[in-house]
């Protein structure tokens, strides 16, 4: 493979690895690239075959035992050529020895278990606009606010009952960037849910979306959907949890794409039957 090297990815590589994960039908968030930079700045990788970038790969340190793979692409025009098993190779390597999950896209997933990964739930992206009227009226207790404007350390504690491991710099980014809005259900000073929209090629992205209860999660779905200009959403939502499915079809959204997560090992205890909707597909 004579002028092929994997080297770490800049500033400007970043946003090519947005585009390509664009063409490829994901519809990444157009400011997702600044949060994931700050979540571990040499956990992205480029290949470059005579100097030109031909294939990408995520794989990002979360501690020191959780690791996330994402952007696994080769460009057409160089598949079956073997540089984006060489990009994956060093992707795994430099998470080593740790339990590693992926949300892999349904005609790669035989590959990865092949590679040791094994299915843990489905994530279907579910698109539309929410129908009907807000239930957030007919909950006297409940309030949605500004997730700004809460103090980070609880935001901070609320996201680890959904992920494996602390991601303080990757979350303050998530929720604080301009353009993207983050809302937090509170009741009784305790919070029931978070949810952040942020706008995408398509429709607009919303992830993460926890809730206590569907009827939390329909109340956050719709008030963020107030800040797509028509409305119209979309979410991944893990068949691990069977009441997001049943809340988006009952709103009137429609699945329009797969992923498998999957891990390297046992599944993490995280608090699925409050997880409506998973943060990126591409760091987890």
């Amino acid at each position: 493979m004579t002028g092929f090297e994997i080297t770490g990815a800049s500033a400007a590589d970043m946003l090519l690895m947005r585009d390509w994960a664009d063409e490829e039908g994901w519809n990444p968030g157009d400011s997702d690239r600044y949060a994931f930079a700050v979540a571990d700045p040499a956990g992205f990788l480029v290949g470059r075959l005579d100097g030109e970038p031909v294939a990408c790969i995520s794989a990002v340190r979360y501690g020191a035992g959780f690791g996330f793979i994402g952007f696994y692409i080769a460009r057409p025009a160089v598949r079956g050529r073997g540089y984006g098993i060489r990009l994956w190779h060093a992707g795994m390597e430099r998470l080593d020895g740790r339990l590693v999950g992926l949300d892999g896209v349904v005609d790669q997933q035989d590959n990865y278990r092949k590679s040791g990964f094994r299915s843990a739930w489905n994530n279907f992206r579910y698109e539309g606009a929410p129908q009907g009227g807000g239930a957030e009226e007919g909950d006297a207790g409940l309030e949605i606010v500004d997730a700004g404007t809460l103090p980070f350390g609880l935001l901070a504690a609320y996201d680890r009952r959904f992920f494996p491991a602390a991601r303080d710099a990757f979350l303050s980014a998530w929720t604080g960037l301009p353009g993207r809005t983050a809302l937090a259900a509170v009741r009784d000073g305790r919070i029931e849910g978070l949810g952040v929209i942020r706008p995408s090629s398509a429709a607009h992205r919303i992830g993460p979306l926890y809730a206590a209860t569907p009827a939390v999660a329909a109340a956050l779905l719709r008030r963020l959907a107030r800040h797509a200009a028509d409305g119209t959403v979309s979410v991944d939502a893990p068949d691990a949890n069977p009441a997001a499915a049943a809340l988006f079809e009952g709103l009137g959204l429609a699945p329009a794409f797969e992923t498998a997560r999957m891990y390297t090992g046992p599944t993490p205890d995280l608090a699925l039957t409050e997880l409506f909707g998973v943060t990126s597909l591409e760091l987890g």
